[in-house]
């Protein structure tokens, strides 16, 4: 996934022109940005709002976070999925400790972009898809891991500890955070910094034993979880910011179907991350199409017949 990059990059290209293309009267667009999470939920939100009888328009995978924020600010997209720690970089807030807490996070940053830009967040996902470490299965379960306080306290004993990750994570400040945090300190033979750094990679050398890797540095909903038996450790002290997936919405599309939050608080409230893992797992590894992916969820669940 690519939403760390985006994250970074948001504020410096948010100033940059990008090319918008004109919204479409037929009904409300829906769109996202190029991760197929993002997709996935939009096809939801999309197929869910269809179902209820309002009109909709399918402009899934967009662009890059700047040129889908600047879409919907502009009028050219009427709802896409937004994740919340983002509101830190929209609003130029990043380091506030706001965005670490979900509840407290969700309800600045549905203030800051109201009061701003006329966006409504509607109901946000129980979930993140923050930054996080992953430990294999088998080790979790001898060590009793289950908290990133339990794997500090592991570590400090002796535990036999290697991680993999990108330069990002270990040099960028993260890695470290977590470690003042959580008590622990990780030697430079415990770390093997992948080129590159994407999750697929650090997920896949943990599922291998690459070199004696045993922890992957994960996006907590990533869709490799699964299948390579990792259990993500639960940032229990809250050091990294909370990404929540959320429908931002123009509030005068809302004022013309004012039936959307409520229709769509059901489908957010039900994607728990455990859920959203197996469902990126089945577009991201097995390779099934977001849109089927969905349509498929949302009939399982009774959201449609």
């Amino acid at each position: 996934m690519l939403f760390r990059l985006a994250r970074l990059a948001v504020l410096a290209l948010f100033l940059a022109g990008t090319p918008v293309w004109a919204a479409s009267p037929a009904g409300v667009v829906v769109s996202s940005k190029l991760s197929t999470e993002s997709a996935m939920i939009g096809q939801m939100i999309r197929l869910v709002l269809s179902a209820h009888g309002i009109p909709t328009v399918d402009r899934m995978t967009l662009g890059a976070t700047p040129v889908v924020r600047r879409a919907l600010l502009a009028g050219e997209i009427d709802l896409y999925v937004e994740y919340t720690g983002n509101a830190g970089f929209f609003f130029n807030r990043p380091a506030d400790p706001v965005w670490k807490d979900a509840a407290a996070g969700y309800a600045e940053g549905a203030r800051l972009d109201l009061a701003a830009h006329q966006i409504v967040w509607l109901e946000p996902a129980p979930a993140s898809n923050a930054w996080a470490l992953a430990i294999r299965e088998d080790v979790a379960r001898r060590a009793g891991l289950v908290t990133m306080t339990d794997f500090g306290r592991w570590v400090r004993s002796g535990g036999d500890v290697v991680l993999a990750c990108s330069a990002e994570f270990a040099n960028a400040g993260t890695l470290r955070s977590l470690e003042k945090t959580y008590g622990f300190q990780l030697r430079p033979e415990q770390k093997i910094v992948l080129a590159g750094g994407e999750t697929s990679a650090t997920i896949g050398a943990a599922a291998a034993r690459t070199n004696g890797v045993n922890v992957a540095m994960v996006y907590a909903t990533d869709g490799g979880i699964v299948s390579a038996r990792l259990r993500v450790l639960d940032d229990d002290r809250h050091d990294q910011p909370i990404y929540a997936p959320v429908p931002t919405a123009r509030q005068a599309v809302l004022q013309r179907y004012p039936a959307i939050p409520g229709i769509l608080a059901p489908l957010m409230k039900s994607l728990d991350r455990e859920r959203l893992q197996r469902l990126n797992e089945r577009v991201q590894i097995d390779g099934e199409a977001p849109a089927s992916v969905a349509r498929d969820y949302l009939r399982s669940q009774g959201f449609l017949p």
